[in-house]
């Protein structure tokens, strides 16, 4: 590359003094760079004469192609990348459990479509190892939510907000009227929730540690069934706020608080290293931050 520099700054100069003022070299360095030229092409390349240095017929026939290469360079590795939301056409893929999607998904993508017509979003679900792969191959642009084997030194986070957990029932409950005691929550019958979602393991461990025992009525691995399970049955199921929050807006249901202090825990956006610096995906991150963020989100780790 320092060569066809070299190349480029002769031919318009026309001159080895003023080439080699431009690129900052002495003129013997100039000249031996050029024998390197000489040397490797098999050709004089640029002849002296009374004027400055004269092209060969070799040279005329080689500057428009170094010139491209050059301009090629200029435009796509040594110009910073630069990211414009209104005109970008691309594909985020974001990692969310479902509880993710249906807490994150409505406004982020309200946002998009205002911001970035043009951008389309594309949801997986994966494992741990899985994830991983597919961020560090940069498959994943944002694993958004409760990741809590994620980590390691290439793997960025960066905490969006914190909440707990609530108790839904029907409004209509005949025993759970606007509050429920411990005694209720252990007597009543549970929906229990196992999904691919880890914070619902949160639930179960304190419970667990706790010697927190009810009965487990119901086990499901899904959460849309649940709104309406418990709508329609004296059933009582423990989920994170944002969901509680949810699903009483689309059902019969009530929000209580729980009788006992169950752990709450940070809502978190991930990304990869190699996705760090990319114009893309640090203005989706900061679009997530916005949307979401909440009072002193700390600095990226």
């Amino acid at each position: 590359m320092n060569l066809l520099r070299v190349f480029d700054a002769l031919w318009r100069h026309g001159h080895l003094g003023r080439a080699a003022e431009e690129l900052g070299v002495s003129q013997p360095a100039m000249s031996h760079a050029l024998q390197r030229m000489r040397e490797q092409l098999g050709d004089p390349l640029f002849l002296k004469v009374r004027t400055g240095m004269q092209p060969s017929p070799r040279a005329v026939e080689l500057a428009i192609v170094v010139q491209s290469v050059l301009s090629q360079v200029r435009t796509h590795l040594l110009t910073a990348p630069r990211f414009d939301p209104a005109q970008a056409r691309r594909t985020f893929a974001l990692a969310l459990s479902d509880v993710g999607e249906a807490a994150f998904l409505p406004r982020l993508l309200a946002r998009l479509m205002l911001d970035a017509p043009n951008i389309d979003v594309r949801t997986i679900s994966a494992r741990h190892a899985d994830l991983m792969d597919r961020l560090e191959r940069g498959k994943v642009d944002l694993a958004i939510g409760y990741f809590p084997d994620l980590g390691g030194s290439d793997v960025f986070q960066q905490r969006l907000f914190r909440h707990g957990f609530v108790c839904l029932a029907r409004k209509q409950h005949p025993v759970a009227r606007g509050r429920i005691s411990a005694r209720q929550f252990v007597e009543l019958p549970h929906a229990v929730i196992q999904s691919e979602s880890r914070s619902q393991e949160l639930v179960e461990e304190y419970l667990r540690q706790h010697g927190v025992k009810r009965r487990e009525l119901l086990h499901s691995p899904h959460f849309l069934s649940i709104p309406l399970v418990i709508a329609s049955t004296d059933l009582i199921v423990t989920v994170p706020l944002p969901v509680g929050e949810l699903f009483a807006r689309i059902a019969d249901i009530q929000v209580l608080e729980p009788p006992f202090p169950i752990p709450a825990f940070d809502l978190k956006q991930h990304w990869h290293r190699c996705q760090h610096d990319d114009p893309a995906n640090r203005w989706l991150r900061a679009i997530t931050l916005e949307l979401f963020g909440e009072g002193d989100s700390g600095l990226p780790r």
